[in-house]
């Protein structure tokens, strides 16, 4: 076994690593970039090693500075992790020259698989199921739209050497495919240095579910079960779960089997996965193989137990795989809520800046629930523009489905980030969805259910009263001590009264509330009560309460006259009045926001790539004005409506902040 392996990744992933190793007693190195000099893998190592500047391509995929840091520690072994070089074939031919062990598969199993259009040719010779598609290189946008007619809109313009959803695009006519072949090719330049694209016909109404193998170099393969992958972004996972809601016993042995002959045609040795599209009769597509760790392992690890990166590594070390197919057995139910640094109600823009408070919910592990987080931040750490967005990996497991989405509801709840823009509403909105909650869910989800982005939640009545009975408990008790802090009165009690009036989300509740040492009876104006009981003190900004006995979860932050509260998706502003306040309150006007319907801002941090328009030129509703890269993702601005441009702000090369304004019209 190795004495000690470099890890040539950063964030979540890099710190996951390392917890396996150091359970091993194995030693680990750490590399990082200037950007990240303080980041939590660094802290974790047993040493790190600095490989160059922020940008991914002066650092972490810059193969003879990652040579130069495993010859500098004496490294055995090296995990890439995911992304960055984990599919490098060169990187790993440069790691069996140096005679230094690959966490990882083969070097031409990496290339086979790799290259989308080689890998699905291998896969029909293996005798897996495959999408209708045309393989081969395509060399401009017009022979795009000639392809995507021949084989039928709609198509999914896709990167050869794609993966994370960059580089990938859906066209339903010649004008989209024209369009996103030039930007795929733009994005898999930027992501992989490789711009080479292919076609193929997109499956409407498809799951992506997709197989976890694991072989050694001793001819053994074997299949852990599925995971169901549907709940995606712009082709990037936001949701998944193992197993899949959607299987039967019959299709995951059929799907395993294929997976496992893939992996032997091409000798494959460490975990790897093969991904497939799965139509609503259960007919199955190889759509690739992705030859590393996923994402979202955890899940596969929840409900079967085996450590994948412990198996990674001793596969590495030569050893034969311990466990048979037969031992493979799926227990429960998990899922993984990937958490990123993106505003939900922007259209999930990227998000960067300090996190000014970060408290995960606690992990912990019982018969009958666990909860696990991957992350690779800290509070007080910074949010790079440099890297991936995803900053955690929230995990819950219980012995079945609704309980886990139960576990995993609590958890999201109490999970506290403030600083950046993040997706925790949109993660709970999901969780709660009556679709989502069936398992009668597509690929097509989110654009099906958010059509006009996501703009938050409106709790249902029963909820919103639970909340309203609880923050006006809450704003007893902080009334109180301000009483008592000021000295009003000696009975501070009785000076904050027992009549309130709450407002949130346009609804307006009157109640009484009778406090005990227990906690307080809330009486609502219509004749119903719910008994609150809580811990809670003020300044606190978790709020664990009981209403009636059920849990009742929320995120608090200050707001004059009551609060400003997270639960279950919505994020709102909670007003606490007394009835004489509230009489007064409905008489104030609203203030309205400012007009910006004449300019268009910057909707993220990011880098103006290309102007599309001139100054005086007119343009049409939907036209494309120019492109912003943020987070190595391009994004098309477009025109909201007919107008003509006074003014452009902004150069391609400029860096550019939230909100700047581009370009204003008449």
């Amino acid at each position: 076994m190795f004495d000690k392996i470099l890890i040539a990744n950063r964030g979540e992933i890099a710190c996951r690593v390392i917890k396996t190793a150091r359970k091993m007693g194995i030693k680990t190195v750490a590399v990082y970039s200037d950007a990240d000099r303080h980041a939590l893998h660094v802290q974790m190592a047993d040493e790190a090693i600095h490989i160059g500047p922020p940008p991914a391509n002066q650092s972490y995929i810059v193969i003879d500075k990652v040579m130069a840091a495993i010859k500098e520690s004496g490294a055995q072994a090296v995990h890439p992790g995911y992304g960055f070089l984990s599919e490098n074939k060169l990187f790993a031919e440069a790691l069996e020259k140096a005679e230094v062990a690959f966490i990882g598969p083969p070097a031409n199993a990496i290339e086979a698989m790799g290259d989308k259009i080689t890998s699905k040719k291998l896969a029909q010779e293996a005798g897996v199921s495959t999408v209708p598609g045309y393989m081969g290189l395509i060399e401009d946008a017009d022979e795009a739209v000639k392809i995507s007619g021949e084989i039928g809109y709609p198509v999914m313009i896709k990167a050869s050497a794609g993966g994370g959803g960059k580089g990938m695009r859906i066209a339903w006519n010649d004008d989209e495919a024209r369009e996103g072949f030039q930007s795929s090719k733009n994005e898999a330049a930027n992501s992989f240095g490789d711009d080479r694209i292919f076609i193929e016909k997109f499956v409407t109404q498809p799951r992506h579910i997709e197989i976890q193998v694991l072989a050694d170099s001793h001819g053994n393969c074997i299949y852990l079960g599925e995971r169901e992958c549907s709940i995606q972004r712009r082709n990037q996972k936001v949701i998944e779960e193992a197993p899949s809601p959607f299987l039967d016993e019959a299709t995951r042995k059929a799907m395993g089997e294929q997976a496992c002959a893939l992996a032997r045609a091409v000798g494959y040795a460490s975990a790897g996965t093969v991904e497939f599209i799965v139509d609503g009769q259960r007919n199955f597509y190889f759509l690739e193989m992705n030859t590393r760790l996923q994402v979202e392992h955890p899940v596969t690890e929840l409900i079967t137990g085996i450590d994948l990166v412990e198996q990674m590594i001793r596969v590495a070390a030569g050893e034969k795989l311990s466990i048979t197919q037969d031992d493979v057995k799926l227990n429960g139910w998990a899922m993984e809520s990937r958490l990123y640094a993106e505003d939900p109600y922007r259209n999930f823009l990227p998000s960067i800046g300090r996190l000014t408070r970060y408290r995960p919910p606690a992990e912990s592990a019982h018969d009958s629930a666990v909860v696990r987080n991957d992350t690779g931040v800290y509070e007080g750490g910074e949010i790079s523009m440099y890297y991936d967005p995803m900053i955690a990996k929230l995990c819950t497991w219980a012995p079945t489905r609704a309980q886990a989405i139960e576990e995993m509801r609590t958890a999201l709840d109490a999970f506290e980030v403030e600083g950046i823009g993040h997706n925790l509403p949109f993660l709970s909105a999901v969780m709660d969805h009556p679709r989502f909650c069936s398992g009668e869910i597509t690929t097509a989800f989110i654009a099906e259910e958010y059509p006009e982005g996501f703009a938050g939640v409106t709790l249902p009545a029963p909820e919103l009263r639970r909340v309203a009975a609880a923050a006006a408990a809450m704003f007893r008790v902080a009334e109180i001590r301000r009483a008592r802090i000021s000295g009003r009165m000696d009975n501070h009690e009785r000076t904050v009264g027992k009549d309130w009036v709450v407002v949130a989300q346009g609804a307006r509740f009157e109640l009484s509330i009778d406090a005990d040492r227990e906690g307080a009876t809330v009486s609502f104006v219509e004749g119903d009560s719910l008994r609150v009981t809580s811990d809670w003190t003020p300044g606190q900004s978790l709020a664990r309460l009981e209403l009636d006995g059920d849990p009742l979860v929320l995120k608090v932050g200050k707001a004059s006259n009551g609060f400003r509260i997270r639960t279950r998706g919505a994020d709102m502003k909670v007003a606490v009045y007394t009835p004489r306040q509230a009489e007064l309150a409905a008489l104030m006007p609203e203030k309205l926001p400012p007009d910006t319907s004449k300019l268009l801002l910057c909707p993220m941090p990011g880098l103006i790539v290309k102007i599309d328009v001139e100054e005086g030129q007119e343009v049409q509703e939907g036209q494309a004005l120019c492109t912003v890269e943020a987070m190595k993702m391009e994004n098309i601005l477009r025109a909201e409506r007919k107008g003509i441009v006074t003014k452009i702000n902004a150069c391609p090369g400029d860096s550019l902040a939230v909100d700047d304004v581009i370009m204003e019209f008449e």
